[in-house]
C-alpha cells in the first residue's frame, strides 16, 4: 500500500498534536488569554501595571494594551487573581468579660477582591492581614463587655466589627462581606460546671414552684367545690323540715286523727332510736314514787321522802 494512502491519517494525528502545542505557545507569547469566571488577570511590564482583564471569555491583550502586550511574555508577568467570594472562620479568640471571665469567641466572615492591583501590590499577605484585623477588632470590641451583652447582642457586635475593619480592607483591594460572631463559649471547665450546677438548681427551684402553684390551685378548686357542695347540702337539709312541716299542716287541716297517729309513731321511733329503757305498766297498777328533791335534811323533807302512793291511771 503506497504511503500516500496514509497521508490523511498522518495529517490528522499531526494536527491533534500540533494544534494544542501551537495554542499553548500563542498563549505563552500573550497573543490571547482565556479569562475564567470570577477571575482577573493583571499584566505588568518592566515592573509596572499595563492593564487588567476581568471580563470572562477569550480575550486578545494586544487589542486592549497595544503592541506592548507582546513584550509581557519576555519582560513582564501575568497575575491571576481569584475574585470569588471567600469565607473564613476564626476559632477560639480569647476575650475577657467585664466580670473577668475568660471567653472563647468564634467569628465567621466573608471577603472578596474588588481591586486586583491593590490586592497584589499594596499588601504582601492580604488574607493574613485581614484575619489579623478581624481578630484584633473582635477582641477590642468584645473585651470588658458585660457577659449578658456578649451572649445576647452578637448581631450588633458583628456589625460593629465589620464597620471597624471595612475601611482598611478597601485600601488593600478587597471588601469585607458579612461578619457574624457565631460562638461565645466559656473556656474555664470549672466555671462551666458551676454554671451548669446553678442552672440545674434553678430548674429544680422553678419546677418546685410550678408544682406548688399547681397544688395550691388544685386545693383551691377542691375547697371551692367542697364549699359549694356543703352549701347545696345545707340548702337541701333546710328544705326537708319545711316540706315535712307543710305536709303535716296539710294533714292536720284535713285529718287531725291521722296527724295524731303520725306524731305518735314519730315519737315512738325517736324513743326507740334513743335507746332509753321503758317500763310499761298496766293502768290499775299502784306505784310508789320516791321524791327526794327539796328539803332533804328537814322534817318536811323526811316526810316527803317517806313516799307517796300514786295511782297508775295518772300516767295514762
Amino acid at each position: 500500500m503506497p504511503v500516500s494512502d496514509f497521508a490523511p491519517l498522518i495529517a490528522f494525528v499531526l494536527g491533534i498534536i500540533a494544534i494544542p502545542a501551537v495554542l499553548g505557545i500563542a498563549r505563552q507569547l500573550g497573543l490571547y488569554a482565556v479569562v475564567r469566571e470570577r477571575e482577573s488577570q493583571v499584566f505588568t511590564l518592566f515592573g509596572k501595571v499595563i492593564g487588567t482583564l476581568d471580563e470572562p471569555g477569550l480575550r486578545f491583550p494586544i487589542a486592549y494594551f497595544g503592541p506592548k502586550a507582546l513584550l509581557v511574555a519576555f519582560f513582564g508577568k501575568r497575575y491571576l487573581v481569584n475574585t470569588a467570594l471567600r469565607q473564613y472562620y476564626l476559632r477560639d479568640l480569647m476575650v475577657n468579660s467585664e466580670e473577668g471571665t475568660p471567653m472563647g469567641v468564634g467569628i465567621w466572615y466573608e471577603m472578596q477582591v474588588c481591586d486586583p492591583v491593590a490586592y497584589l501590590f499594596t499588601n504582601a499577605n492580604p488574607e493574613g492581614s485581614l484575619q489579623a484585623n478581624v481578630a484584633s477588632s473582635t477582641i477590642s470590641t468584645l473585651s470588658n463587655l458585660e457577659m449578658d451583652k456578649m451572649l445576647e447582642d452578637r448581631h450588633q457586635l458583628s456589625r460593629k466589627v465589620r464597620a471597624t475593619v471595612s475601611p482598611l480592607s478597601e485600601k488593600w483591594g478587597y471588601k469585607l462581606g458579612s461578619v457574624y460572631i457565631r460562638k461565645v463559649a466559656f473556656t474555664d471547665r470549672q466555671m462551666v460546671d458551676n454554671i451548669t450546677e446553678k442552672v440545674v438548681k434553678r430548674l429544680i427551684q422553678v419546677t418546685s414552684a410550678m408544682k406548688q402553684d399547681g397544688d395550691n390551685r388544685v386545693g383551691l378548686i377542691k375547697s371551692e367545690t367542697a364549699f359549694k357542695v356543703s352549701q347545696k347540702m345545707a340548702e337541701a337539709a333546710a328544705t326537708r323540715p319545711r316540706v315535712v312541716g307543710e305536709a303535716l299542716n296539710e294533714i292536720a287541716r284535713e285529718d287531725p286523727e291521722t296527724l295524731a297517729a303520725v306524731m305518735e309513731v314519730m315519737e315512738t321511733e325517736q324513743l326507740i332510736a334513743s335507746g332509753a329503757e321503758v317500763d310499761v305498766l298496766p293502768r290499775d297498777a299502784q306505784v310508789l314514787v320516791s321524791v327526794g328533791a327539796v328539803g332533804h335534811g328537814t322534817s318536811a323533807g323526811r316526810a316527803a321522802a317517806s313516799g307517796l302512793s300514786l295511782d297508775a291511771s295518772a300516767f295514762s
